[in-house]
């Protein structure tokens, strides 16, 4: 059971997820749910895919929830020239050593902002895999773990645009999210021209939060309860995916955990300290949707893997909490005030 101690760390800790928030949305104008789900990943110690088409922001937010944290950043722009070796590292030999040394490649950081991601060929994304989901680079038999927090964030046009490959199964698997930023409303637009109009607003962002924080900040959120019917409702929204006529690939035992992981840091950014359906319900679409492929049939009715996931979480019954509390025994009800 959580302890006084952990429920004050979590008051603590939802202060500085307030701060870096902030911080983004300074540079991202008028897109608060964008920014909320890129923080939600952060804190569910997943990888963040930002699909859209070019020019509405999306290597800023990568940069902007990059540099609110003060931790080592890398980026990655993936051209059709790139090669593994570039992401992961390679191994030179030392002629005075006598012996192979390990180059450590650009994956070795801790915030991995991945440009354009399907630019480059699928042997170049399939490095990306191992590092990941496993948090580590295996290189001539060799493990070499990598730097905690670690993310990915990645960016991707649609693939309909030239030069632009699509990521392979196992890759979109392994990103937490996607999101799409949009076009912004044309009061945030005309604020973007007098605030980018001179100077570009990365350039006096400056961090609100150390990389020892966002490690607590996990750590608060894997406390958060989680009763069995709330665990079960989520497996049944994922297993509704595999057996639905319209869909030929369902959602996978790793996206069930994605899901779980993801609402348990929404309701800890909410100051709560266990997690209900509708933490669930609200990220079911980011989370789900990029794993999915309609079928044929489906494709060529225009249904879209998005509304197919919605049509589940109408269909899907919600659990009653009066058959099990969403609280453990004991529990008091927060007393934080939420992002």
């Amino acid at each position: 059971m959580t302890t006084y101690d952990e429920r004050a760390s979590l008051s603590d800790l939802t202060t500085t997820a307030e701060r870096v928030r902030r911080a983004v949305e300074g540079v991202i104008e008028g897109k608060p749910e964008v920014v909320r789900l890129a923080l939600t990943v952060l804190l569910a110690e997943g990888h963040l895919l930002i699909e859209d088409v070019p020019g509405v922001g999306k290597t800023m937010l990568a940069k902007a929830l990059a540099r609110s944290v003060d931790c080592s950043v890398r980026r990655i722009q993936f051209t059709p020239d790139l090669l593994p070796s570039d992401i992961t590292g390679v191994s030179i030999f030392d002629q005075q050593q006598r012996d192979f040394e390990f180059k450590p490649g650009a994956i070795f950081s801790q915030i991995v902002i991945g440009d354009e991601i399907n630019r480059a060929s699928p042997k170049t994304q399939s490095a990306l895999l191992e590092s990941m989901e496993e948090h580590q680079v295996t290189m001539d038999g060799q493990t070499y773990e990598l730097p905690s927090p670690f993310m990915v964030i990645a960016t991707q046009n649609p693939v309909e645009m030239e030069g632009t490959y699509p990521l392979p199964e196992a890759q979109r698997d392994r990103f937490m999210a996607r999101v799409s930023i949009g076009y912004p409303s044309p009061a945030a637009e005309l604020q973007m021209l007098e605030v980018h109009g001179g100077a570009s607003p990365l350039d006096d962002l400056q961090p609100v939060a150390h990389a020892h924080e966002i490690v607590k900040l996990t750590e608060a959120v894997r406390e958060v309860h989680v009763a069995e019917t709330v665990r079960r409702y989520t497996v049944d929204l994922v297993a509704a995916t595999r057996s639905h006529p319209e869909l030929r690939l369902g959602a996978s035992p790793r996206a069930t955990l994605h899901l779980l992981r993801a609402a348990k840091a929404g309701a800890a950014l909410l100051g709560r300290e266990y997690a209900l359906p509708d933490d669930v319900q609200s990220l079911a679409v980011p989370v789900l949707t990029h794993r999915l492929l309609p079928t044929a049939q489906a494709q060529l009715n225009r249904r879209t893997a998005e509304q197919i996931v919605r049509e589940i979480l109408q269909r899907v019954p919600v659990p009653d909490p009066s058959v099990q509390p969403w609280r453990t025994p004991g529990q008091r009800p927060p007393g934080v005030r939420g992002l």
